[in-house]
């Protein structure tokens, strides 16, 4: 199809407002549709033994790929069948501890509808997703969640549009809803996205990128400046650690705190590390997340950070590079 001109800027704009603004209301009539079905859904779904199994045509198959996706890394095991392959084999990845969540925005879908004796036959609950609540496949469901919507923002009116976002954010409600209930954690989360970055942020431990054993810098109170001027260049972390002499840590000596000594005059050759020393320094714990240590590192401005515990016991440093070269910042 060739334009024979092309819009102006003011019309380009007044119709994609036009579509945002047809697609919100739509998303806002959900709201009164989370209602008794929507709570039997959820409890069909976490009474499942087995998986939800999504089915979709379409557009709407295209809407159930990603409801499906999106269970299945939020704690709910979940799976997508395509309908018409469904009537040519893959019925049998069905199962009786299954749950079948089906998408038809008309409810009336024949590659569908044409499976229902057989999920009846199977005593396989059904949960509908339809913009057509009296339709046959809603009607044939033990809970129905209603996407209804007054109108597509397709200007022709038949372009899915409305209808599809509509059933996506119903797809992302139910999820939500599972999640919570489950009691789903950031770290169940990140096991179900260990390739990613998300995945690194979230598993990733202090302890697992932390320098220790002879890398640390460390000196023992008594000792001289210019001392732990030498311990502190030799390591490269720009500061050293000041330990008494069971080993607890008591302070830190860094750059900061040499260049505040030389303002006032200090002479590093008779001078002690304890008289000159931090004993107000940042730490964060061995199994604290690496990304927790990289916030803290960017609210302090600081490139180091102590790793200790409470009680004062060194376990290692970790540098602003080190979380950069893990990808975890």
């Amino acid at each position: 199809m060739n334009i024979s001109h092309i819009p102006s800027p003011e019309a380009l704009v007044e119709s994609a407002q036009k579509t945002l603004k047809i697609e919100l209301a739509a998303v806002a009539a959900l709201s009164e549709r989370i209602d008794a079905s929507f709570v039997r859904a959820c409890e069909l779904i976490l009474k499942c033994r087995g998986r939800v199994v999504v089915i979709g045509m379409g557009k709407s198959g295209h809407i159930g790929r990603k409801i499906a996706a999106t269970l299945a890394s939020t704690g709910t095991t979940a799976m997508f069948v395509h309908p018409a392959e469904a009537s040519h084999g893959d019925i049998g990845m069905i199962a009786t501890d299954d749950v079948v969540l089906a998408l038809s925005n008309s409810g009336s879908t024949e590659e569908i509808v044409g499976l229902l004796p057989i999920i009846k036959r199977k005593a396989v609950p059904l949960i509908s997703l339809t913009g057509n609540p009296n339709s046959e496949l809603a009607l044939a469901a033990e809970a129905n969640l209603n996407a209804q919507v007054a109108e597509e923002a397709c200007p022709l009116g038949l372009a899915p549009t409305s209808s599809t976002t509509a059933a996506l954010v119903l797809g992302d409600a139910l999820a939500m809803a599972l999640l919570e209930a489950r009691g789903f954690t950031r770290e169940d989360f990140a096991f179900s996205h260990p390739g990613g970055n998300l995945g690194r942020r979230l598993l990733v431990r202090v302890r697992d990128v932390m320098h220790v054993g002879d890398e640390l810098p460390r000196v023992r109170m008594g000792t001289a400046l210019s001392e732990a001027l030498l311990e502190m260049t030799s390591k490269g972390f720009g500061l050293t650690t000041v330990v008494d002499t069971t080993g607890k840590l008591v302070g830190v000596f860094s750059d900061g705190d040499l260049r505040r000594a030389l303002d006032v005059g200090v002479d590093i050759h008779n001078k002690l590390v304890d008289d000159v020393m931090s004993v107000d320094y940042r730490y964060i714990g061995s199994t604290s997340l690496a990304a927790e240590a990289a916030l803290k590192m960017q609210e302090n401005s600081i490139y180091v950070l102590i790793v200790s515990d409470q009680a004062g016991e060194l376990s290692g440093l970790i540098k602003m590079h080190d979380l950069l070269r893990a990808n975890v910042i």
